[in-house]
Parts: C-alpha cells; sequence; structure tokens
C-alpha cells in the first residue's frame, strides 16, 4: 500500500470486532444537514432573516411614505405655481394695459397732455402704487405721476432698449434703489412711436417688487416659503421668503422653460440656507418667469416625526430579539456539546462510506513501552482502498502499515502520522505514484487524528492536476497563436534580468509591430487577420534560438525576448534581420496573396533600463521611432527618442487644459483662435468665403503650428472635442457677419477621420446651426477623400444626411487619396478642392498641370466645381483660369485673417457701389 485516507471518529476496532458500535445511519449530508438544524445555529440565522424582514418592511414603510412626502410636496408647490402665475398674470395685464393706455393717450393727446387727459377720464393710475413717467426722444422726462424728481432717462437700460429695438414688445428693468427715494423700484416701460413710426420716446411704470409677492400666504407657504419674479435673463425682480423680500438674485429656470420642480435652490443669500422644492413657469405677456417654492423642512416635517418614531420601534424590537436569541442560542450550544461525543462515532462511519469516492483507511495507533508511537494497524477500510491496494479488506485488516507500504515511501508515511497523532494536527500531502494504483496517478492525502488513532483519506486528483496544467498554459500563452503572453513574458524578463545581472551578462528585448495589418483586418477579415498572425508568428519563432522568447504582446504585436548575451549585444542584429525579412514574405491568406511588414525597436539589459518595466517602455519608443521613419526598419533605443515621447506628452497636456478654456463658463480667454481664409471666384475676383483655420496661442511656448498638434489631437481622440468648438465657433462667426448686415459668405470646416466617424457627427452639425441661427446652406463640410474610403458606404450615408440638412459638402485634398471614379460619382459633393501640392509647381511642372486639368475637367463632367488651395502667384492663377478652374484661395489674395479683417473686407466690398461683388 503506496496512499493513506482521513477520517474522524471517538474509537478504533476491526470491523471483525463485535464491539465496533452500532453502524452509522448519517452519511455526511445528513451531517451537515443536523448540524444546520441546531438551535444554536438554526435559531440565529433565523433571527436574522427574521431582522431583515423586519428591518425591510420598515425601511420600504418609510421610503414609501418619504415618496408620498415628495410628490405632495411637489403637487402642492405645482399648484402654488399655478395660482402665483394666475396673480402675476392679472398684475402684469393691468401693468401692460396702463403702458398702452399711456402710449395710446400720448399719440392721441401728445406727451405733456397724455396724463391730464386719463386723469380727466378717470384712468391715471393711482399715484400710490404706481409710478408713471412718460420720456421724449431724448430721455428728459415730460410727464410724471406723482412728479418725478428724476428729470433724465437717456442713460436708463429700458430706454437705451427701446431706442435700438423698433418692435412693439414691453422692457422689465433689474430692479434697483431709486437714487431719490432710496426705495427699491422696478420699471415697466413701452416704445412711443410717433406719426411717421420713429422713436418719440418711452412710457414707464414703476413699482415696489414687494407689489408682486404680496400674495405670501403663511397658512400655504409656511415661514420659508418661496414667491418670486425672474427675468428671462435668470435675474429675480423680486423675492419674497417668508417675511423677508429681496432682489437681484441670481435663479436658472427648468429646461425650456418648463416647470423646475423638485429642486433645490442654492443661489442667493437668502436661499443658500434652506432646501427647497421649486418650480417656475415663463409669462407669456413679458419676458418673465413665476417663481414658487416650498421649503422641504416644513413640508417634510410630519414624515421625519413618523420616520423617527418606526426607527425607533424597529430599533428596540431588534434589541429584544437579538437579546433572546443570544440567551436561547447560549443554552442550545451547551446542550449541543453534550451531544458531539455522541455524533463522532457516527462520523467516523461515515466517512467510511462504501459511497465515498475516496480511499479511507481507518488506523488505530500502536505504541511503545515508554509512549512512543511504534506502528499503525489497519482497523477498518472501504471498497476504493481494496482497488487502490489491491488487497482485499481481509488481508489488509490487523496489518501494520509497515508491511503494506513500498519501502520507497514508508518512512515519509510514518513519519507524518506519527507527526498527527502526537499534536493533534491535520496533515495533507500530494505525491505522484510510481507503483499503485498506476504509475503516473496524482495522489493527495489528508490525514487527522481521531480517538486511539489516525484516519487517513486518499484521493486521485489526476483530472485536477491536468486541469491546472491546462489553465497555467492558458493563463501565460496566447489562445490564438499559441505563444507566450504578456504575463509570461514580464516572468521570464523579469528572470533573465536577475540571471543577467548575477553573471554580468545581457539581456536583449524587441518589441515588434506589423505594418499594414489593419489594412488586411478591414479589407478581409477577422478571420484573414488571425490567419496572419499564425503564420507570421510561426515564421518569427522558427529565426529564434531555443532560450529566446517570441511572445503577442497583443493585437499586432509581438516582443522576443533574447536573454543570456555575451561580448557585444548588437551581434543580435543578423538575427532581428532574419526576423524582419521573415515577416516581409508574403502569406497566402483565404486565396488571397497578402504581405506586411513590420516595424522594430529594441533595448539591452543594462543598457537602456535596469528594470522590466523601463526596457519595455524604450522598447516601445524605439518602435514608434521605426514606425516614423517610414517603418519596415529596426531602431535601437537610444535616450534622445525620449525626448520627443516627452515633448508629445507635454503638448498633449497643453492641449487638454486648451480645451478647458474654451468652455463656456471658463473666466479666462480661449487659448484656441480661428483664423479665415478667403475663397474668391477666379472669373470675378469676388469673395464667396471662407475656410475656418484653427490656431492655438500656448502661455508657454507661443503659437504652436497645427502640424504639430492636429496630428497628436487625432491620436489621442481630442481632435472630437476641439473639432466641435471649431465647428460652433465658425457658425457662430458666419452668422455674425450676417447679423452685422455683412454681405452673405459660407463658412468651410474641416472634419478629422474621428469626427467623421463619431456617430453624433450629423446631431454636432444640426447642434451648432441650431444654436447660432446660421443657415444650412452657409455651412461647408471638407472631408478627404482616404477618409471617405475607409468605409465606403457608411461615409456616403452619412454624407447624404448632410446634404438632407442642406449643408454643402466638398472634397479637401482630392488627388491625394485613392478613389475610383466610380465610387466618386455617388458622392454627394458640390466642390472638388485641388490639393496644394499640385498647385505648387504648377508654373513650371507639366505633370502637376496634367493633373490640375484632370481634375477640373473632372469635376465639371460631374457637374460640381473646383477649387485649387495654396495658390501663391500669378502664374499659377492665370494658368488655372485659363483652363476654367473655377475658385480659388491662397496667399495670393489673402493669408487667413482674424473675423475682424474678414468684416472688413465684407464691408468694403459691400460699401463699393462699383464693385461687381457688391451687387
Amino acid at each position: 500500500m503506496n496512499m493513506l485516507v482521513r477520517s474522524s471518529g471517538p474509537s478504533l476496532t476491526s470491523d471483525t470486532e463485535p464491539s465496533a458500535g452500532a453502524p452509522r445511519t448519517r452519511g455526511l449530508l445528513a451531517r451537515w444537514l443536523g448540524l444546520a438544524l441546531e438551535t444554536h445555529i438554526s435559531l440565529p440565522l433565523f433571527a436574522l432573516a427574521l431582522l431583515g424582514a423586519m428591518w425591510f418592511g420598515t425601511l420600504h414603510v418609510i421610503e414609501s411614505e418619504r415618496r408620498a412626502a415628495v410628490v405632495a410636496t411637489r403637487d402642492a408647490t405645482q399648484e402654488l405655481l399655478d395660482t402665483y402665475e394666475a396673480q402675476l398674470a392679472r398684475s402684469l395685464s393691468a401693468i401692460d394695459q396702463t403702458l398702452r393706455v399711456l402710449k395710446y393717450a400720448v399719440e392721441q393727446n401728445g406727451p405733456t397732455g397724455a396724463l391730464p387727459a386719463l386723469e380727466a377720464k378717470g384712468l391715471l393710475p393711482p399715484g400710490l402704487v404706481f409710478q408713471v413717467e412718460i420720456s421724449d426722444a431724448s430721455g428728459h422726462i415730460v410727464a410724471s405721476n406723482p412728479a418725478s424728481k428724476r428729470h433724465d432717462l437717456a442713460r436708463t437700460a429700458w430706454f437705451e432698449f427701446h431706442r435700438q429695438t423698433s418692435d412693439d414688445v414691453p422692457f422689465v428693468s433689474l430692479t434697483s434703489l431709486s437714487e431719490y427715494s432710496k426705495e427699491p423700484t422696478v420699471h415697466f416701460s413701452r416704445r412711443i412711436n410717433d406719426a411717421t413710426g420713429r422713436f418719440s420716446g418711452v412710457a414707464v411704470v414703476a413699482l415696489d417688487p414687494a407689489y408682486f409677492t404680496s400674495g405670501y400666504e403663511r397658512s400655504r407657504q409656511g415661514d420659508r416659503g418661496l414667491l418670486g419674479m425672474a427675468g428671462t435673463d435668470g435675474m429675480l425682480r423680486a423675492l419674497r421668503v417668508g417675511e423677508t423680500v429681496s432682489w437681484g438674485q441670481r435663479f436658472v429656470p427648468g429646461a425650456n422653460g418648463g416647470v423646475a420642480a423638485g429642486t433645490t435652490a442654492r443661489g442667493a443669500p437668502v436661499l443658500e440656507s434652506e432646501a427647497r422644492t421649486v418650480a417656475s413657469r415663463p409669462m407669456n405677456s413679458f419676458p418673465l418667469v413665476a417663481v414658487a417654492g416650498l421649503s422641504e423642512a416644513e413640508q417634510m416635517a410630519d414624515f421625519y416625526q413618523d420616520r423617527r418614531a418606526w426607527l425607533l420601534g424597529a430599533g428596540a424590537a431588534s434589541a429584544l430579539l437579538i437579546a433572546v436569541v443570544i440567551l436561547v442560542s447560549a443554552w442550545s450550544w451547551q446542550l449541543a456539546k453534550a451531544r458531539r461525543r455522541e455524533r463522532l462515532a457516527q462520523e467516523t462511519y461515515a466517512a467510511a462510506s462504501e459511497a465515498s469516492p475516496d480511499a479511507f483507511f481507518v488506523l488505530r495507533t500502536v505504541f511503545g513501552p515508554r509512549g512512543e508511537v511504534r506502528d499503525f494497524v489497519v482497523a477498518t477500510t472501504n471498497s476504493r482502498a481494496e482497488r487502490f491496494t489491491s488487497l482485499t479488506k481481509q488481508q489488509m485488516a490487523a496489518k501494520p502499515i509497515s508491511g503494506l507500504l513500498p519501502p520507497s515511501i514508508s518512512q515519509s508515511v510514518f513519519d507524518d502520522l506519527s507527526a498527527v497523532a502526537r499534536d493533534g494536527i491535520a496533515r495533507e500531502t500530494e505525491w505522484q505514484a510510481q507503483t499503485l494504483p498506476q504509475p503516473g496517478v496524482w495522489l493527495h492525502r489528508q490525514a487527522v487524528a481521531v480517538e486511539d488513532g489516525v484516519v487517513v483519506i486518499v484521493r486521485d486528483i489526476t483530472e485536477r492536476k491536468m486541469g491546472e496544467q491546462r489553465i497555467r498554459h492558458l493563463a501565460h500563452h496566447d489562445d490564438l497563436t499559441g505563444l507566450p503572453n504578456r504575463s509570461l513574458l514580464r516572468e521570464r524578463l523579469g528572470q533573465a534580468i536577475v540571471t543577467a545581472a548575477e553573471a554580468g551578462r545581457a539581456v536583449g528585448l524587441a518589441f515588434i509591430d506589423l505594418d499594414g495589418f489593419k489594412l488586411v483586418n478591414d479589407t478581409l477579415g477577422h478571420n484573414a487577420g488571425d490567419e496572419l498572425l499564425k503564420v507570421v508568428g510561426a515564421r518569427m519563432h522558427r529565426c529564434l534560438r531555443s532560450d529566446d522568447t517570441l511572445a503577442r504582446f497583443g493585437g499586432d504585436e509581438f516582443v522576443i525576448l533574447l536573454p543570456d548575451l555575451a561580448g557585444d549585444p548588437m551581434a543580435i542584429a543578423p538575427l532581428l534581420e532574419r526576423v524582419r525579412e521573415a515577416v516581409t514574405e508574403p502569406v497566402l491568406v483565404e486565396g488571397q496573396e497578402v504581405q506586411v511588414s513590420c516595424s522594430v525597436g529594441v533595448t539591452f539589459y543594462p543598457r537602456d533600463g535596469a528594470s522590466a518595466n523601463a526596457l519595455m517602455m524604450h522598447a516601445d519608443v524605439a518602435m514608434y521611432r521605426a514606425k516614423e521613419l517610414g517603418s519596415n526598419n529596426v531602431q535601437y533605443y537610444v535616450s534622445e527618442m525620449n525626448e520627443s515621447v516627452d515633448e508629445k506628452l507635454v503638448l498633449l497636456e497643453g492641449l487638454r487644459a486648451a480645451i478647458d478654456t474654451c468652455a463656456e463658463d471658463y473666466p479666462g480667454p480661449c487659448q484656441f483662435q480661428l483664423l479665415y481664409q478667403p475663397k474668391v471666384d477666379l472669373r470675378t475676383n469676388c469673395l464667396f468665403g471662407v475656410e475656418a483655420l484653427i490656431r492655438w496661442h500656448h502661455p508657454e511656448q507661443g503659437l504652436v503650428s497645427p502640424l504639430r498638434f492636429i496630428g497628436l489631437a487625432e491620436e489621442s481622440g481630442l481632435i472630437v472635442p476641439i473639432g466641435d468648438w471649431v465647428l460652433r465657433t465658425a457658425c457662430a462667426q458666419a452668422q455674425a457677419w450676417r447679423t452685422a448686415g455683412l454681405p452673405p459668405v459660407s463658412v468651410s470646416v474641416n472634419v478629422s477621420a474621428r469626427q467623421f466617424e463619431d456617430k453624433r457627427l450629423v446631431e454636432r452639425v444640426a447642434d451648432a446651426l441650431r444654436a447660432s441661427s446660421l443657415p444650412a446652406d452657409g455651412l461647408e463640410v471638407e472631408v478627404t477623400e482616404s477618409l471617405i474610403m475607409r468605409d465606403l458606404g457608411r461615409s456616403i450615408d452619412k454624407m447624404r444626411e448632410l446634404e438632407a440638412m442642406g449643408v454643402a459638402l466638398s472634397i479637401d485634398d482630392f488627388g491625394t487619396g485613392y478613389s475610383s471614379l466610380s465610387a466618386l460619382k455617388s458622392f454627394p459633393i458640390s466642390r472638388l478642392k485641388i490639393d496644394k501640392s499640385f498647385v505648387a509647381d504648377l508654373a513650371d511642372s507639366p505633370d502637376d498641370q496634367a493633373i490640375a486639368m484632370a481634375v477640373i475637367s473632372l469635376g465639371h463632367k460631374l457637374d460640381l466645381r473646383v477649387i485649387a488651395e495654396g495658390v501663391e502667384t500669378e502664374q499659377q492663377r492665370d494658368f488655372l483660369r485659363a483652363n476654367d478652374c473655377d475658385e480659388m484661395q491662397g496667399y495670393l489674395f489673402s493669408r487667413p485673417l482674424p473675423a475682424s479683417d474678414i468684416a472688413r473686407l465684407l464691408a468694403g466690398s459691400a460699401g463699393d457701389a462699383h464693385d461687381p461683388c457688391a451687387e
């Protein structure tokens, strides 16, 4: 026998002895079930469930009452708002009626005769409530009731508003203290026109703001309720909280002017100390919002009192229940201890049950004359033990284990069992069998001390061991290529560094990224990409030495670990060159031959770093340098490479900060600026549009070229918020020029690849147009042809959505991509832009001339307008004009200009009656 088993019990006897006791009637499941039914275990569990149910019910009731109280508060707030809105509407209607009567009286009786005429008819409002004033066109007060100490309104906001605005709309001023009476006053005014419709003065009604909150009812609103009248500009004209009347605080109404119930007012000082449920609603006749609110503390007082009562009751009940459970459980535990000895015999039998999948051996200890353990005798076994040992129970019964165990493990097993018998501490061991039950089987042994002996359980764990090995392999290897993964690579790299440090040798690390892999994935699918990775991985592995490691780091990235390098580490150059050449060999994937290359970055320990992280980072930096140098090459790390990475990180951090400065709530200036390059018609030389070009004014580095930060923004994803800012700013500026009365011009905005792939692009364009009020035909979106060809079907769908909005589209840098004519004719575009690389040598290069003429002819055949960018010389312009190019932009006409300079250009064109562009 070469294995032992585990059990527990009160005594050990041979199964042939009559004194062995009654057989057990419970299995292991019955044992645990019986244990769970013990009062000292089941009662606390039951009590815990009861406590949980009680507290769940209590908290549910509390939450239900809280929700009901909240709903009641919101309903009460809404009802209060309805009442206050009606009161405020009547007051405002009376004020507006007074203003209209004043205006009519002035038109009928003149400014000086208006008030006497109204007084004669009994229509003049009472002077105790209303202060009435009439001014002429210069702002002088010509009539008032009661007599006003003020003589001039020319510098007031309402006078200036009506003087500048011809619409017949009322104006409501901010509440302010009168410089004469030192009383708070809010002014309502309307414009007065003469018989020809020209501005001739202002009719004003001034009131105390308390007039609008006099409807405050303590019976409904308590001592800390709220009534207020705010302007649509967010400033409160009148606010009453309890007995306190104030004004001038800021209030933000609900979205779209709707009810903002359920919010907490935390604005002005009078609001800061109190949480309220607030509702608001705009008034139709005036630019005002009615505001009403109730104190949450007052409205929820009954709920808080009820909640306190519920919690105190539940707490008292819980304390009583816990005390009872503790007393009963303690008593039950004492009884359970008394019964435990009776169950031990049954547990011993259950451990040796024939249903057990394990082999168990009940052993009786044989002591020497001085109390030392001399041997163990088999008391009983199970059928599983018979199959393990190839011996019957009768053959093993009463036999010493020293005669049953193979000599190779006899001493170690005996020492283990002796230690368990002496100190009573269970022990576990795993080993791989050399003989029984068969060579190579993994076994697990547990030995537990029982009365007068030891119970040993032996279990076959071969399947578990094999599973652990499979799991370890999966945890450390890539499931696609079978190569080590990054976890195993880091482990081996750490070991290689330790070994190299002790031996004074070097370690090489090569970071490999496949060039062109994404194109294979995009064109042939992921299955083809996976097949390519497996083939390339196998080729690279064949180029390595036996102790080298090739790992798949993720995606199309691989890492080669070259440990234990002696002499010159650069001697690995031929090996890396073989790897590079193996990658570049064509691969047949799904019946199609494809070819990729690789960019390799190499670092060495200890020259380039003393830790695994440093080596990995530097190898990655070197790989990106290989990418920058055109790919398909090997670059060895040098410290100067980090400077470029550090510069990028600093620039990226500055770019994030710059985006924050352009937020609407940022107090300082935006670091980004838009310049606008004019686009002119080649036939008329008229300015018809501009292209928006972004500039970045870095607080430390000054003006940063777009060539430095646009690619970084594209790579990091920051181009999406930057592009959104450009779109909104350009649309707003274009509309501002139109609002100023300047000739309308369209504004062109370039859209990057990240922006175009954004699912919300069309929504962002619509939002920018809506926010700026710019007509859709005033915006042109420029996209590159290479961008469109990434996903032709989806690109065309998105372009058609923009076209349906009325937005114009053009293809930028035409001729530098790879669009086919069949694809081009399906694009919903209106303009082609000749790339400046073809325009630069247009005067001298026949090839560029041929390309330009071809693009112009192609555009006209497709009913598209053609524009050339980068036009800097008259020779270039003359050639384009001679070949019927429609439009141009470039330094020959103008550099990119600030918005103010564009405005002057447009104003000059509009002011010159002889300029054909002014027509």
